[in-house]
């Protein structure tokens, strides 16, 4: 059974996207669904998450090939093969992880270059295109993983192209800005574009030698990361974005001219509005754990046991808003 590749994408960073992806990455196997993490941001945030400095630096000099992306694309960077068979490392059971590199940022021109080759009906060009791709198949198969959360970087560019491209599903985290609004218009117009290209490509293609995406990309929803309101900002502001994004997500990203109003907590399309645990946050940055597992004796204490448990059913009913939205599970 082939695993469903989720990516978690704005064109605006700072909205939560890396710590969304790393909590429901924790979460889906404690509900039930063996899940790969794969880092293809090139600043590898994700990783550091899961790893401490020291762990990373280990890693770093001591690399073994198939553990983090740039290993497992680099005899396509150097033009000596195909991608190396991808070792996910074992986080928890149900929890593995491709780990980032920022070497991954050399692959953006080779990237670029094949994008306009495919529509000659190079091979070498469709390999390049789909490597991530094929790493993610092979990683969920070794790692037998039902689910793929990928987690990359606030652009548009050719990385992202290829790893959007190779998405089931998209979720768009967000914030309640105007930068926000205008990522959502800039990913609806983009996604478009990619999904008639790839179309074009694959009819080109009606036997490709290695296995391709379906070019899907179906956006999923989005999620609104909670900010605590400022003195220095007012309330009114805060409302007026947050009443603007139902419509222009469904101006923008699904093409939609229904006029209706909605209010953001009766949106369909809003997965979930997730609270900033702000000194929470913290905390898991130096147990390298969820919130939702933090413990007694990593300094939850007081009224912080109680957020520990309101993130438990936050990041729950998100993980099983993001299921139900599936229609291959």
């Amino acid at each position: 059974m082939k695993p469903i590749i989720i990516a978690f994408f704005n064109n605006k960073g700072g909205v939560g996207k890396t710590t969304t992806v790393y909590h429901l990455a924790h979460m889906f196997p404690q509900i039930g669904y063996s899940t790969l993490a794969v880092d293809l941001d090139p600043q590898a945030n994700l990783t550091s998450a899961f790893f401490n400095e020291e762990e990373i630096a280990k890693r770093l000099e001591n690399p073994i090939t198939g553990e983090n992306i740039y290993s497992c694309i680099e005899p396509i960077i150097k033009g000596i093969g195909d991608i190396h068979e991808p070792k996910p490392i074992k986080i928890t059971d149900g929890l593995f992880l491709v780990a980032g590199d920022l070497n991954l940022s050399l692959f953006e021109d080779r990237l670029s270059d094949a994008w306009s080759r495919n529509y000659e009906g190079r091979e070498d060009a469709l390999r390049i295109t789909t490597a991530f791709y094929r790493i993610m198949l092979k990683a969920a198969e070794s790692s037998e993983s039902r689910i793929v959360l990928v987690d990359i970087g606030p652009n548009l560019g050719a990385i992202n192209r290829a790893v959007i491209l190779s998405s089931d599903y998209l979720v768009i985290p967000m914030t309640v800005d105007l930068f926000s609004l205008q990522g959502l218009q800039n990913l609806g117009l983009t996604i478009k574009n990619w999904r008639r290209y790839w179309q074009t490509i694959s009819q080109r293609n009606p036997n490709p030698p290695i296995p391709i995406p379906s070019g899907r990309m179906k956006p999923s929803g989005y999620v609104v990361l909670q900010h605590a309101v400022r003195l220095d900002r007012p309330v009114l502001s805060y409302e007026q974005w947050l009443n603007r994004i139902p419509k222009e997500y469904r101006h923008s990203v699904l093409n939609s001219d229904e006029k209706k109003k909605v209010k953001l907590s009766e949106d369909p399309n809003c997965l979930a509005q997730l609270r900033h645990y702000r000194s929470l946050i913290s905390m898991t940055h130096n147990v390298r754990k969820p919130v939702f597992n933090l413990q007694p004796a990593d300094g939850v204490i007081g009224e912080h046991a109680q957020l520990v448990k309101m993130a438990r059913e936050e990041f729950e009913i998100l993980a099983k808003a993001i299921l139900k939205k599936m229609e291959d599970i």
